[in-house]
């Protein structure tokens, strides 16, 4: 078995704690990540999804539990510690890049991420060499518009950009925070197959959050659905590759109560 590369133990996060608007948005919540583990994540609405990704990420800190990421212990880490061993795509395109700066400049700035401030910047002959390979592998043309700034991308340019960017430094979790949700279905379709591509190329672990059961299935070794902050049910392998939307739908249709969910 592959050793573990993201263990979550007894989480609990409250809001409002104390007040009428209280919310338990994971409760007791303990999952454990194999290195190499592509996870799909699916659930209703307040089911705990983003609230579990901000918890790995650092931005939100458990009320109780441990957060390990490869053996070390991060539960305290503030997101921009957390940010030299995890990258994150959200779901708006705008939020990975820097508009205001070009395309090859966005990837130099991913390329030095975490790195000491002392090495060198900027696009050198070589980068620049190196960054229009990287880019062909998009077959979107921004291996010639590596000048260009990144505000006139459409919304799937910028996301594929994002993707390639993440994989630059080589995170050691990569997640997914419903990162085609914003996108039309074909572009859709298009980034989810080159997150898949770069996920098993890199051998990356990773988190992908959808509201698309189709996709939660088709893609990762493992999928896993989450109700009122818990784990309602946790499948990989063989079993996950036999499962069919038509029967999740018939065994958790009445837990799950999302439309988005169910007419997939």
């Amino acid at each position: 078995m592959a050793d573990s590369m993201l263990t979550l133990k007894e989480i609990t996060k409250i809001y409002n704690q104390g007040t009428q608007d209280e919310k338990r948005a994971l409760d007791d919540f303990t999952l454990e990540v194999a290195e190499g583990d592509f996870i799909t994540i699916i659930g209703s609405n307040g089911a705990g999804k983003t609230t579990l990704l901000n918890v790995i990420a650092g931005t939100d800190q458990p009320d109780d539990g441990q957060v390990k990421v490869d053996g070390q212990d991060v539960t305290r880490w503030p997101d921009f510690q957390m940010a030299r061993y995890i990258s994150r795509v959200f779901q708006s395109p705008t939020m990975g890049t820097a508009g205001d700066m070009t395309i090859e400049e966005n990837l130099c700035m991913a390329e030095l991420r975490g790195k000491k401030r002392g090495l060198k910047w900027g696009v050198t002959k070589n980068r620049r060499t190196a960054y229009r390979e990287i880019l062909k592998v998009l077959d979107l043309g921004l291996e010639d518009r590596l000048k260009q700034s990144v505000s006139l991308l459409s919304g799937g340019q910028r996301q594929s950009l994002t993707l390639l960017m993440t994989t630059l430094a080589l995170p050691r979790l990569l997640l997914l925070d419903e990162h085609t949700a914003a996108l039309d279905p074909r572009t859709a379709a298009k980034v989810l197959d080159l997150t898949d591509s770069m996920v098993r190329k890199n051998r990356l672990t990773a988190l992908m959050v959808t509201h698309n059961m189709n996709q939660a299935l088709k893609y990762g070794n493992r999928m896993v659905m989450l109700h009122q902050g818990k784990i309602q049910f946790d499948i990989e392998g063989e079993e996950k590759q036999k499962l069919t939307v038509a029967e999740i739908v018939a065994e958790f249709g009445q837990t799950l109560k999302d439309e988005t969910l169910l007419s997939t």
